[in-house]
C-alpha cells in the first residue's frame, strides 16, 4: 500500500452512500407506462426493462454511459412529465441514505479532507442534487460526478480522475474510493491508482457483476469506520 496521506474520500451512491434495495425493475416501469398508457402498459414495462438491461450490460463489458433519455429513446417510448414524476416517486423509496453517512461526511470534512461522489447512474445532476440536498448532504460535498454527464461509466479510469478533478485534487495516490462493487468500485479505483475501501452490504444483481474483483484496501462495515482507517493511514505516513 503506498504510504501517501489521504487528502480526499470518493464515494460511490447506490449501495454505499444510500442503502442497498432489491427492486423489481419490471414493477418500477410498469408503474411508469401505467400512466402513460394503461392499455398498452405491459408491453412498454417490458420494452423499457430490455432497453435499461441492454445499457447495463454495455456499462459492465464497455464502460460507456448512458442517460433516462437513451434508455427511452431505444425502448421508443415518450415520458410525460406525469409518467418522469412517477418514476421519479417509484425511486424515492429507493434513495434512503445509510443512517451513519451524515456523521461520517461531516467528520471527514472537519479532518480537512475533500468529500465527493463518483455514481454510474443514468438520472440527471438535478436529480442528485434534489436527492441530496433532500437529505442534508449537498453542502457536504466538494464534488461530484455523474456518469450521465461523461463519456464513460466505473471502472473506467476516467471516471475516477474525472471525481478526483471536480473536489479539487490532483493525485490519485492520495485518494480513497468506498463502494460496493468489487468490481466497479474496487478494481475501478486501484486502477486509476487510488486506494479502495469495500462496504459489502448489498446484493448486486449477477447481470451487473464484471469479469474482476478488485482485492480491497479495507474491507468497512458501516461508514462510520473511515474516520479511523483514514487517521490510521495518515498517521503511519506521517
Amino acid at each position: 500500500m503506498t504510504n501517501a496521506k489521504i487528502d480526499a474520500v470518493l464515494f460511490d451512491w447506490g449501495g454505499t452512500l444510500a442503502t442497498w434495495h432489491d427492486i423489481s425493475l419490471h414493477d418500477t416501469w410498469r408503474a411508469v407506462t401505467t400512466v402513460l398508457d394503461e392499455a398498452q402498459a405491459e408491453e412498454l414495462a417490458a420494452r423499457l426493462v430490455a432497453a435499461e438491461g441492454s445499457i447495463w450490460r454495455r456499462s459492465r463489458d464497455e464502460h460507456r454511459s448512458s442517460t433516462l433519455e437513451e434508455v427511452c429513446l431505444l425502448a421508443e417510448v415518450q415520458l410525460t412529465p406525469e409518467a418522469l414524476a412517477e418514476y421519479e416517486r417509484q425511486w424515492d423509496p429507493h434513495t434512503v441514505l445509510e443512517p451513519d453517512a451524515i456523521e461520517t461526511l461531516q467528520a471527514l470534512r472537519a479532518r480537512g479532507l475533500k468529500v465527493g461522489v463518483l455514481s454510474n447512474t443514468i438520472w440527471p445532476r438535478r436529480r442528485h442534487e434534489e436527492i441530496f440536498a433532500r437529505d442534508g448532504v449537498l453542502q457536504l460535498l466538494d464534488g461530484a460526478v455523474y456518469t450521465s454527464e461523461i463519456p464513460y461509466t466505473k471502472p473506467h479510469p476516467e471516471t475516477f480522475l474525472a471525481a478526483m478533478r471536480a473536489v479539487g485534487v490532483s493525485d490519485p495516490a492520495r485518494c480513497l474510493f468506498v463502494g460496493d462493487r468489487l468490481f466497479d468500485d474496487v478494481w475501478g479505483a486501484q486502477n486509476a491508482g487510488m486506494r479502495a475501501a469495500h462496504l459489502p452490504h448489498s446484493a448486486i444483481p449477477r447481470e451487473q457483476i464484471g469479469h474482476t474483483e478488485g482485492t480491497p484496501d479495507a474491507t468497512v462495515q458501516r461508514l462510520s469506520e473511515l474516520p479511523a482507517l483514514i487517521d490510521s493511514w495518515n498517521a503511519a505516513a506521517a
